[in-house]
């Protein structure tokens, strides 16, 4: 531990630190992976990738830790680092290697994330110095149901599960293993052209860090990028000790299609910093979609806590090195196979969220907003027989907060994705879009109300099976300070011909024929602060 603090200590403001230098290196590193999901986006085939842009890129250190990020994906990027360590146990890659998983037991998070990592060799010593993984959501990666996203008994029901596994071996494809694999999912070609545009992301990661080698050097960008990791961590340490030395608890639930709601249980303490998050009150694993492993736990930390730190804070591993993060084994949040996991990458990662914002709110009463939306409204439509997969997840409102009114119709915490343009959406599947509306009036009140939802009404033109999965549906987001809930959210199919809305649980799956509908309506945030006491402020000036 001693040899840690002194490492900081000269990464952040001894005598050989050049802020204005490792400020450079900040951006030069980060460019790679922006430059990574560029390629990502552009070679890709689906319209979840090129469109709504649901990926992530970074590049890791020869031990395994984040050195830069692109602005992508919470949920991808801070649960990556079991990822690349799983693959790490798993094989000894080479020059030229890619390995491939999706595994939640594993490293993996849920299955629809596919994970591709590479090493870079630059200084031509044995093992690798720099690691790049890019992880996409694939429309579909088999299982019950087109999507593979809608409820199923267990894993094996969600679709294919890939171990690390060698995709590429010395630059060329393990043509078996895609055949395997894409022999599992439907929509083939699609799969196919989606895989190879991470795999081409990888490379363009690669030739970037050799020029960036041929320029200054591969010893110098190797201590770079592990300065960056020191100054983040010097960075973190600085919130945590301000945390107060207490422990400070908060709960939340998520709601299920046929039982009572689960809980989750965080107690955080801090001392000297560093932060323990213990969520072992955590209830057990359910018979839900809505199960996930700790690699989503951790992510949800990196970004709590990632909210504090300075503007232009680099985001990397440094952001946990003062962190310990306690799940129990058979937990909700700490899933023992064959849990299914579907959703717990996307409804139980927000919650999460909300949960750690809950207790922070308690340390930072002056900089924490209520609760956005609190999920990401997740619709998969397609069909075998017809050929297609389609997913996308719908915008929320975001909480109202001290900073301000929440936003409208907007992908909050753990999401950073877009809307599918309608052209595209209408242009490439068998669908029609009749709606897409923001949903006026669902933000909470208060003096700083919260953002209101969206609604989403679509037409299917083939016969087709949609799924269902997202959290707030009864009790909508949470205020703080006296504001007020945000209307829950709600998801409703019509058959063709009639005028009769039925409404879907929090976990779905229906058939559909030709000219069946279906609308989603998104949950607002949570509103800020009591209305009364605003108008008192104004009375007063």
């Amino acid at each position: 531990m001693a040899r840690r603090k002194r490492t900081v200590r000269r990464a952040s403001q001894g005598p050989g630190f050049d802020p204005v230098r490792l400020e450079v290196f900040h951006h030069l590193f980060a460019a790679v992976a922006e430059e990574m999901g560029i390629a990502l986006q552009r070679a890709a085939f689906s319209p979840n990738i090129k469109e709504r842009r649901d990926f992530s890129c970074a590049l890791f250190s020869a031990s395994g830790e984040a050195v830069a990020q692109a602005a992508h994906v919470p949920v991808h990027l801070g649960s990556a680092p079991l990822s690349l360590a799983a693959t790490r146990n798993a094989l000894d890659l080479a020059q030229g290697d890619v390995a491939v998983l999706n595994d939640p037991y594993e490293g993996g998070t849920h299955l629809p994330d596919i994970t591709l990592v590479a090493p870079v060799f630059l200084t031509g010593r044995q093992g690798a110095d720099f690691h790049l993984v890019s992880r996409a959501h694939h429309a579909d990666v088999g299982g019950m149901h087109p999507g593979s996203m809608a409820p199923a008994p267990d894993v094996h029901g969600e679709g294919l599960r890939i171990p690390p596994i060698r995709l590429v071996r010395a630059g060329q494809v393990e043509r078996d293993v895609l055949r395997l694999l894409l022999a599992n999912m439907r929509v083939p070609a699609e799969r196919e052209a989606d895989l190879l545009a991470q795999w081409a992301a990888l490379r363009v990661g690669a030739t970037r860090l050799q020029s960036m080698a041929d320029e200054h050097g591969a010893r110098t960008i190797v201590d770079r990028g592990s300065d960056l990791i020191d100054w983040t961590e010097a960075l973190t340490r600085t919130v945590l000790d301000s945390l107060p030395q207490q422990a400070l608890t908060f709960e939340d639930t998520l709601e299920l299609a046929d039982r009572d709601p689960v809980t989750l249980r965080l107690t955080m303490t801090a001392r000297k910093g560093r932060a323990t998050f213990d969520f072992t009150g955590t209830d057990d694993q359910v018979a839900a979609p809505i199960n996930t492993v700790p690699a989503v736990v951790l992510s949800a930390v990196a970004y709590a806590l990632r909210l504090f730190l300075p503007p232009g804070t680099p985001t990397n591993g440094g952001v946990t090195r003062g962190v310990e993060v306690r799940t129990r084994p058979g937990s909700l949040i700490d899933a023992r196979y064959p849990a299914p996991v579907a959703s717990g990458n996307v409804e139980t990662s927000q919650r999460l969220v909300d949960v750690l914002l809950g207790v922070l709110a308690q340390a930072f009463p002056d900089r924490v907003p209520a609760a956005s939306a609190g999920t990401m409204s997740n619709l998969t439509i397609g069909s075998s027989e017809h050929g297609f997969a389609f997913y996308e997840t719908l915008a929320g409102g975001a909480g109202g907060g001290p900073a301000g009114p929440g936003a409208h119709a907007v992908q909050t915490h753990m999401t950073n994705t877009r809307n599918t343009p309608i052209e595209a959406l209408e242009q490439e599947l068998p669908l029609r879009i009749l709606t897409t509306d923001v949903r006026r009036g669902s933000g909470g009140g208060g003096a700083c109300p919260g953002g209101d939802g969206v609604v989403r009404r679509v037409r299917v033109l083939t016969a087709a099976s949609i799924g269902w999965s997202a959290g707030r549906q009864v009790h909508g987001p949470w205020g703080l300070a006296g504001g007020e809930a945000g209307r829950p959210g709600a998801a409703v199919f019509r058959r063709a011909g009639t005028r009769k809305d039925h409404p879907l649980p929090p976990q779905a799956a229906v058939d559909l024929q030709p000219g069946d509908e279906i609308e989603v309506r998104s949950p607002g945030g949570g509103g800020y602060g009591s209305t009364r006491a605003a108008r008192s402020s104004t009375r007063r000036r």
